[in-house]
């Protein structure tokens, strides 16, 4: 008895692939292009990824079945299976985001000193300023730029881009945007261990079309942590932005913030300190400053260890009712805390400049094995 392509896939139905829990005919990933040569048989598995974790189990499995079911008829057979991806693997790290000029992380020692209102703020600005901009919310476990950006129902959705499905990311304000917060249910808590929150982060860095950018800002969770090592490792930073307020207690982390950038595993330049919250000014008062968490404490730290201060943000009501608002309040250029965040976006374009003519590029950490 003749070999023949019905034998072959009941072979195959019998092959589960682990990621869909179905056979391979019922996951359709038999391509059309079988030849049955005497007792010689080859075919194509198709995958969805190059680098499927499955990929070697699933054609070893493959084979094993066709010789065993050929042998059950009397028919020795020899199989050759190819195997293709339905996508284009990603670009090697060196190779990621090559249409984008300047990649700048926003970071803080410590939550709640309002780093993601100054990451927010910044991009519009940059954008106002005539910039193309990205803003990526790596903030993995709290992201708020969803809400910051009005853009709580948007819906990410991918398009197929030189043989690869890339997601597209959401535009507003002039700034192109991803977060986690487009991909998890806004009232769960976000579980992810450390590798899978990285891997995430990954996919919206790599797996998504970015295009042509003069700066793509990253908005860090606060602290020092794995998601950190993930970006530094992913990309090569052009420098980082640290935010702090002036008090004592986030002083003191906005220094490992800055040690950390600097370290010479690392070693990445630190383009500069923001003092977010340096001084309260009412509206009826606009005139008077009061110092709620110390005064100009960011500013001594930036003189301490040699580091531009590049901006000082006071606090006023309107910040606030911006950001819940979906309205960064740089947009309102005319207020005094819409000068600063433009003033800002000036000076990190100051420091960018300064940064690039005079020092190499940086490097992308080395994961060492």
């Amino acid at each position: 008895m003749a070999l023949y392509p019905k034998l072959i896939e009941q072979a195959l139905a019998n092959v589960i692939y682990p990621g869909t829990k179905k056979n391979i005919i019922e996951s359709e990933m038999l391509k059309d292009d079988m030849r049955i040569a005497g007792a010689n048989v080859s075919f194509t598995l198709i995958f969805d990824k190059p680098n499927d974790p499955f990929m070697k189990s699933v054609v070893k499995a493959a084979e094993a079945n066709i010789k065993h079911l050929c042998e059950q008829v009397g028919e020795p057979v020899e199989v050759e299976i190819k195997t293709e991806a339905k996508q284009a693997p990603r670009p090697e790290p060196d190779k990621l985001l090559p249409n984008v000029k300047n990649i700048i992380a926003v970071a803080s020692g410590k939550g709640g000193v309002g780093k993601s209102t100054v990451a927010a703020n910044l991009a519009v600005g940059l954008s106002m300023l005539g910039y193309k901009v990205g803003l990526l919310d790596a903030d993995v476990f709290g992201p708020s730029m969803p809400k910051m950006f009005n853009l709580e129902e948007f819906q990410p959705y991918a398009e197929k881009i030189d043989g690869r499905d890339l997601i597209i990311p959401a535009e507003q304000y002039g700034v192109k945007l991803l977060s986690v917060g487009f991909f998890v249910d806004p009232n769960s808590a976000t579980i992810w261990r450390g590798s899978m929150a990285g891997s995430a982060l990954k996919q919206l860095i790599g797996d998504a079309d970015w295009g042509e950018l003069d700066y793509f800002l990253i908005d860090l969770p606060p602290g020092t942590s794995d998601i950190h090592l993930t970006v530094v490792q992913t990309l090569a930073l052009t420098g980082a932005v640290i935010v702090s307020t002036p008090q004592q207690v986030a002083l003191a982390d906005c220094k490992k913030g800055i040690d950390m950038f600097q370290n010479e595993k690392i070693n990445v330049p630190v383009l500069g300190l923001v003092e977010n919250m340096a001084w309260f000014t009412p509206a009826e008062l606009p005139q008077n400053k009061y110092y709620l968490f110390g005064k100009e404490g960011v500013k001594q730290l930036a003189e301490k260890m040699n580091v531009p201060l590049l901006a000082q943000i006071p606090v006023v009501q309107g910040v606030c009712e911006a950001g819940d608002g979906g309205k960064p309040i740089v947009m309102n250029y005319d207020s005094m805390v819409g000068q600063s965040f433009l003033s800002l976006a000036q000076a990190v374009v100051t420091q960018t400049n300064i940064r690039n003519s005079s020092l190499p590029k940086t490097q992308r950490v080395e994961v060492k094995k």
